[in-house]
């Protein structure tokens, strides 16, 4: 009777593991089944991306192709000597500056070093990911467009009736001409600007920027990293009058700071302090001749009726202002012209700096 028991026991439980086995056979399968119908559909979507961009490419390709040919089909300014075609940009960013206009923008990069600029992409045609790793960078440089020159519409509508000078003046040479070329003139064949700046931050489509030279509004062609490497060259030559002057003082800062204490107190003569600020006004704006022998070498006046005062500190001219509160503004900085550059017997920072302390 107990064998009979342990002999349909013995059946049941190899019907049920038979069943089982059966069972997860069948759902194995069906599962294969969908994966593999899965592995199919991804495989073809995955075809038909490939085809896509394969196609959007030669779709690119022939519209460049396109774009040179119409370019070099299309009438060109004659020369004698070469055959050059044009070719059209358009700017990817505008900046947004600090300086509002050119006059106290300052003339080189990097000597300003809190004036910021954002410059702000279009996202049309730079997508955010173009930024991707230039925040691992310390400066860039800027293409862009002088686009304050008074004569950029006639240069590039009308090159030929444009009256593109050979040669500038050169205010370190008192009003000495140069080649173009030889000078950074925004005055230009071309009139396309390189300046170098420090990268500050970026987010999304916009590129924070300091110790900039670019006023506001300036049209951007394109940005690369600066390299010290191949960017830096050792040994490079410069002109005579390009150098700097010898100068007492170590920094732009601490220039800076002799400026503010000198500034911080009214270096103006007993006339001009007791004189009226309506009056100061007024011979600004040539309105009191009979007063202008009161002026003297230190300040002068503007067409917009303001009295502009100059303090001559270590060969730098600072132009600046008083307003009827007291208030001194700083309004442009440049180089005096009574500066005699490359004088070896002048005294500078480096002949003192282990007295310094």
């Amino acid at each position: 009777m107990s064998s009979t028991r342990y002999s349909i026991l013995a059946l049941a439980l190899a019907t049920l593991f038979s069943a089982s086995s059966a069972i997860s056979f069948y759902i194995w399968k069906k599962n294969l089944i969908e994966w593999d119908s899965k592995m199919k559909e991804l495989q073809k979507s995955l075809n038909s991306a490939l085809e896509k961009c394969a196609a959007e490419r030669q779709g690119r390709i022939r519209a460049q192709q396109a774009l040179r040919k119409a370019v070099v089909a299309q009438p060109q300014a004659k020369s004698e000597n070469l055959d050059i075609p044009s070719y059209p940009m358009a700017p990817i960013g505008i900046v947004q500056s600090c300086f509002s206009t050119r006059n106290g923008t300052p003339r080189q990069p990097l000597l300003v070093p809190l004036a910021r600029a954002c410059l702000v992409f279009d996202s049309t045609r730079v997508p955010p990911a173009s930024l991707e790793g230039l925040e691992e960078y310390s400066h860039c440089w800027i293409i862009y467009v002088f686009h304050l020159n008074t004569d950029l519409e006639k240069l590039w509508k009308h090159p030929s009736k444009s009256k593109f000078k050979a040669k500038v003046r050169v205010p370190r040479l008192k009003g000495g001409r140069l080649g173009v070329f030889a000078t950074r003139s925004p005055h230009r064949p071309c009139p396309i600007g390189l300046t170098v700046a420090k990268v500050e931050a970026v987010q999304g489509n916009m590129l924070l920027l300091s110790g900039v030279d670019l006023v506001d509004g300036t049209p951007v062609l394109d940005i690369k990293p600066y390299l010290p490497y191949c960017d830096s060259i050792e040994g490079a030559v410069v002109p005579n009058w390009v150098m700097e002057k010898k100068s007492l003082y170590s920094s732009p800062d601490e220039l800076k700071s002799l400026v503010k204490q000198a500034l911080s107190w009214d270096i103006r003569s007993v006339s001009q302090r007791n004189r009226p600020h309506n009056n100061l006004l007024k011979i600004g704006s040539g309105d009191a001749s009979d007063n202008a022998s009161d002026l003297d070498d230190s300040q002068d006046g503007e067409a917009s009726g303001e009295l502009i005062y100059h303090l001559i500190l270590d060969g730098m001219d600072f132009s600046y202002k008083i307003d009827g509160n007291g208030n001194v503004m700083v309004k442009e900085v440049h180089i005096s012209s009574a500066i005699s550059f490359g004088n070896e017997k002048r005294c500078n920072f480096l002949m003192w700096k282990d007295k310094l302390k």
